[in-house]
């Protein structure tokens, strides 16, 4: 897709939203089942079955995934379609890319052995870029991945956050 494609293909949303900021809220949803048999988590995710467990850092055996890793996953996938999608915008010459992320987390909260604060510590993203562009059109990039890429601007920001349960 070129950047002629991917405007044309953007424009009439653009201008809905302009028009009535309430068509661009949309709520995403995640569902899951909580393992009978397991310390487990059974996530629907629209394609396959996702199973989540406890990190082997926590006594997990290892075989289900951990949330951590899928929230990094989220963000590597997020940063990579949002980078992908700026550089078409810009009509940057990009060849071959890649996206890594990387947290450090602290069991000793999770496992209440201390008084650490729960979740990462830091989070580190990183693109390797194939591309001859100057480095100040390489900076507009990453800033505009940035401010674009939904998962990275919720980790950033801290959405509001309610917790609750039904019978």
């Amino acid at each position: 897709m070129d950047a002629t494609a991917l405007k044309a293909m953007q424009a009439p949303l653009k201008e809905a939203y302009r028009d009535d900021a309430s068509r661009a809220l949309i709520t995403l949803r995640a569902k899951g089942s909580i393992d009978d048999q397991s310390i487990a988590c059974k996530v629907e995710t629209g394609r396959a079955l996702a199973v989540a467990g406890l990190h082997p850092a926590t006594g997990g055996s290892g075989l289900e995934l951990c949330s951590g890793d899928m929230l990094l996953e989220a963000l590597v996938a997020c940063a990579g379609v949002t980078l992908k999608a700026v550089a078409t915008a810009l009509e940057f010459k990009l060849g071959a890319a890649t996206v890594a992320a990387e947290g450090d987390l602290d069991f000793r909260g999770t496992l209440g052995v201390a008084r650490e604060p729960v979740g990462f510590r830091a989070i580190r993203l990183n693109f390797g870029l194939d591309t001859d562009e100057p480095q100040e059109r390489i900076d507009a990039l990453l800033k505009l991945t940035e401010r674009y890429c939904v998962v990275f601007q919720t980790i950033n920001q801290k959405p509001e956050l309610t917790v609750s349960a039904r019978r």
